[in-house]
């Protein structure tokens, strides 16, 4: 879950983390904390990047409060009955840098992303420094230190090299994927100040923290799902739905991730992602195969792959699921099937019946072998040849 501004800034302010005064605007008139500020700032509250350029960030006076926030409704049309607005303490700022955290799945470590020039500069300058990260080893700030250090002047390194380190703890803490801070101030008093946020939280540890914290985010990311991606949070899955022509079912993020891949070298695009929720039911196949079949029945989508992976469940048990499912549910397009089984699945599978059956209920193509499913999939269907390695 991708949290709000204001929510992540809370967040950064309850770890000791400096943010600028703020507050959720309410009524129709200045609140009396912003009363005595230098200047204020009034912020749209979506979970998504790119507000500035939408004009949904601006500096505002007393006088131009309301019309402003009037005129940001407008901008948001349908999306605006539920929005928020943050108003801000506008501050003197010396200089903005780019600073973020984030877990490097392909790594297994936190990866640190600098730059000394904040805000949409960052687009703009020299390539970001990426570096590697143990948050428990000894001289966290000290490693930090050497790799900005050639950056920025001794002791502004020294400052941000600390602040960095106090933020592994964060992530850790709160279970964050991503902790960005663009920009990150130096103020002209000399202070340290994250000036926006933004903060992804694993899903997965929801349980673990306080719901009502976030509760402005997650009633954004709720609004934001599709209908069918409502119905698979509720059956005990996620589904993502994507521009495609392929509805992919497949349980696990590695393994889906590895289809979404393969499917891009062979000139197709996958539809759907599916991966397991924390606390779902053990068992899932039917509904990920009614929302595939659902998303098969729009005129883009080509094809249909099915693939799993089974460590112990029987093999046999999920091809019975499939052939009970396609005998009530005749696939909208050419579907292919595959399944990888370790041998405590696959005992007393007979694989040459289970392809018989399979064929005479429809199935395109039943193989162990992705890739060669794919490559079926991309001959049937016209697509690209495949991508040299």
């Amino acid at each position: 879950m991708r949290l709000t501004e204001a929510e992540a800034k809370a967040l950064l302010r309850r770890h000791g983390v400096a943010v600028p005064n703020s507050v959720l605007l309410a009524g129709d008139a200045v609140p009396e904390e912003a009363a005595s500020w230098r200047g204020l700032v009034l912020k749209a509250q979506l979970a998504e990047g790119g507000r500035g350029k939408r004009g949904l960030v601006r500096l505002v006076t007393p006088e131009t409060l309301m019309p402003a926030r009037a005129e940001m409704r407008a901008i948001l049309g349908p999306d605006a009955a539920d929005t928020g607005f943050l108003l801000e303490e506008a501050v003197p700022v010396a200089r903005e840098m780019f600073l973020a955290l984030r877990v490097d799945g392909t790594g297994q470590c936190l990866e640190m992303l600098f730059s000394e020039h904040g805000g949409i500069a960052v687009e703009e300058g020299k390539p970001v420094l990426r570096l590697a990260l143990d948050a428990e080893a000894p001289g966290l700030a000290e490693r930090i230190h050497a790799g900005i250090g050639r950056r920025l002047a001794p002791a502004l390194a020294a400052r941000v090299a600390r602040q960095a380190a106090r933020l592994t703890a964060v992530m850790r803490d709160e279970d964050l994927e991503l902790l960005e801070i663009n920009p990150l101030a130096l103020l002209e008093d000399g202070r340290l100040l994250a000036l926006d946020a933004k903060l992804l939280r694993d899903d997965a540890a929801a349980p673990r923290h306080d719901a009502e914290a976030t509760r402005a985010s997650a009633a954004i990311e709720e609004r934001s799902l599709t209908p069918l991606e409502r119905r698979a949070r509720v059956q005990g899955f996620t589904l993502v739905e994507m521009p495609g022509d392929v509805a992919l079912v497949s349980a696990g993020a590695g393994l889906g991730m590895f289809l979404v891949d393969l499917l891009a070298d062979h000139g197709l695009a996958a539809a759907s992602f599916m991966d397991n929720r924390r606390g779902g039911p053990a068992e899932t196949t039917e509904a990920r195969l009614d929302a595939a079949f659902a998303l098969a029945r729009r005129p883009e989508v080509r094809a249909i792959l099915f693939y799993t992976t089974l460590a112990s469940r029987p093999v046999a048990d999920r091809i019975e699921t499939l052939l009970g499912f396609l005998a009530r549910n005749p696939a909208p397009k050419p579907l292919y099937v595959g399944f990888a089984a370790a041998p405590s699945a696959s005992r007393g599978f007979d694989a040459e019946a289970a392809a018989s059956r399979l064929q005479a209920a429809g199935v395109a193509l039943l193989h162990d072998d992705p890739l060669t499913l794919v490559r079926a999939i991309a001959a049937n269907t016209g697509a690209p040849p495949a991508k040299a390695a």
